[in-house]
């Protein structure tokens, strides 16, 4: 080793140990110049922001093996447990890790008087891996691990430790691996361990959860030298790493404190110059600023905002995208996780989503029963939401979702609750609807959602009626041209019935939206069934 070279570990180690010594800030500043040595993009972040006094040491440990030998070998570990930012801002840490107790715990979509009911569901799904489990979503604190014990996520691999007294838990954010256990620890198999299950997660589906595994996962998952983990990664071997739910640096820089995005799709669809988006169609849109943090060898990309825009943070997830195997519909040609888009969010409306699709050619299944290429919907909330009454008057997500609310000591802060601002309506509707009274803004609320939902249960049993003629026409050995003109209106009435199904609060959101889009869907629902029903009777006419 060079003369140099010892000075210079030397001096690190000396300042190292420094940094971890009790005295005050001094120390605290050579840490910080120590690390932003060799971490300048990180010096850019920190040295400008809210924790430019925070040591290095605060969110990372074994900084001073690191610094003695740089290398992979050495890295010092980053604090991915929200309890740490906690520490700081326990009123934002507490309301974050809230237990919505108004939510029933497995709550099926698929109930009967629920938003997707089957028999209906099922038949319109064609055994979909989510006609196992279609669940209401939950406080964000069980975003991790009821993923993990979902029926159609993981084959029934994870249970939970206590059984079902787990879904006692009132507050506070979970540590996973402190609730469940891997029932086949001998192997990293994705498969069905029992009837009644499925094994659709995937390596993608973890980003939308947590971002534990952010360091090792490079831009949109490529499997490219340097990573841990990629979309082509055994998802078993991906979820044994994941530990904690909703991360607040999903939002927050932990740097600079300052707001940010991180899920890769998002950012690859706010910068997208090919197709049009929601993002860059809107003229007020806040500008995002890509910066690539990639410094372990592979491209890394993380968007800092211009300001703080919950639309796009909730964007992160709310969102319609891509995260499975499917087909090309043109070729019929398998699509796998070694393609870009299996990570994919389109973030454009229900009016473009078909010709998005149709543009980068992807379906994801096709219908048993009828044969049409079909897209399952995930969840459009921000897609729903843009462009809605509301937006366009300027209210964000937070104002709804996360108000700003007076605490007991006195001290207004913004709620991380992230719950229905049926909760806060004094803090969220009275805000604006200052004539009319708690009561009668829910009774408001109630009649636009049930007015949605006559609309669902119509738009479906017109399909019905169309799979039924489906039935009959291959029953009478219609084939050819009105098959597929059929199997085409299939496909618009599914998405304009599933993208509401799959939306949360789309009778509140987006409600002039949805009910000319499901009108849609019925309408080709209709026109299926006479195109069929047509072809019987001109078959039955030759007889």
């Amino acid at each position: 080793m060079s003369h140099s070279k010892q000075m210079m570990q030397a001096l690190i180690a000396a300042a190292v140990a420094l940094a971890f010594t009790p005295s005050v800030n001094a120390a605290e500043k050579i840490n910080q110049q120590m690390c932003t040595a060799c971490h300048g993009n990180i010096g850019q972040f920190h040295t400008v922001g809210k924790h430019k006094d925070l040591s290095c040491t605060s969110c990372h440990t074994g900084l001073e093996k690191h610094a003695g030998n740089p290398g992979k070998e050495t890295r010092p570990v980053t604090s991915m447990d929200p309890q740490t930012c906690g520490n700081c801002h326990p009123a934002q840490f507490e309301s974050m890790y809230k237990v919505n107790t108004a939510i029933t715990p497995r709550a099926s979509k698929k109930a009967a008087e629920s938003v997707a009911p089957s028999p209906f569901f099922d038949r319109a799904m064609g055994m979909h891996g989510f006609t196992k489990e279609h669940n209401e979503p939950r406080s964000h604190t069980f975003a991790a691990l009821d993923q993990y014990l979902c029926d159609r996520a993981f084959g029934d691999r994870f249970a939970p430790k206590e059984g079902w007294m787990y879904l006692a838990h009132e507050k506070g954010a979970i540590k996973v691996w402190d609730v469940i256990n891997d029932k086949f620890p001998q192997d990293n198999e994705q498969k069905p361990r029992r009837m009644g299950t499925a094994a659709a997660a995937n390596p993608v589906c973890w980003s939308c959860k947590s971002t534990d595994l952010i360091l090792d996962w490079a831009y949109l998952g490529d499997n490219v030298p340097g990573t841990t983990f990629s979309r082509e990664s055994k998802v078993v071997d991906v979820m044994r790493k994941v530990n904690h739910a909703l991360n607040c640096n999903f939002c927050h820089d932990p740097h600079s404190a300052k707001p940010r995005i991180v899920r890769d799709g998002l950012i690859q669809a706010v910068t997208r110059k090919d197709i049009p988006s929601l993002y860059s169609e809107d003229k007020n849109a806040t500008k995002v600023e890509v910066v690539d943090l990639g410094v372990r060898g592979f491209t890394r990309k993380i968007g800092m905002l211009e300001k703080a825009d919950t639309k796009l943070m909730c964007a992160q997830c709310h969102v319609e995208y891509n995260c499975n195997p499917g087909f090309d519909p043109k070729t019929g040609e398998k699509i796998g996780m070694k393609s870009q888009l299996t990570n994919l969010f389109p973030l454009v409306d229900i009016t473009k989503i078909d010709d998005f699709y149709k543009q980068v050619g992807f379906k994801d299944f096709k219908h048993p029963m009828t044969g049409a290429a079909l897209t399952k919907m995930q969840h459009p909330d921000v897609e729903v939401f843009w462009n809605s009454k509301h937006d366009k008057a300027g209210v964000q997500c937070g104002d709804c979702h996360m108000p700003k609310v007076k605490g007991k000591d006195g001290k207004v802060t913004t709620i991380h609750w992230a719950t229905s601002p049926r909760n806060y309506l004094k803090e969220t509707c009275q805000n604006c609807h200052k004539d009319k009274s708690v009561d009668q803004l829910n009774r408001v609320i109630d009649g636009m959602h049930a007015y949605h939902v006559g609309k669902l249960r119509e738009a479906e049993s017109r399909m019905n009626e169309m799979f039924n003629a489906f039935v009959e026409a291959k029953n009478f050995g219609i084939t050819g041209e009105a098959i597929k003109k059929a199997q085409e209106l299939h496909s618009v009435a599914h998405t304009n019935w599933e993208w509401w199904t799959a939306a949360n609060g789309a009778y509140f959101h987006n409600p002039e939206q949805a009910a000319l889009s499901l009108a849609k869907s019925a309408d080709a629902a209709i026109k299926a069934t006479k195109i069929l029903r047509d072809a019987i009777a001109a078959k039955n006419a030759k007889k």
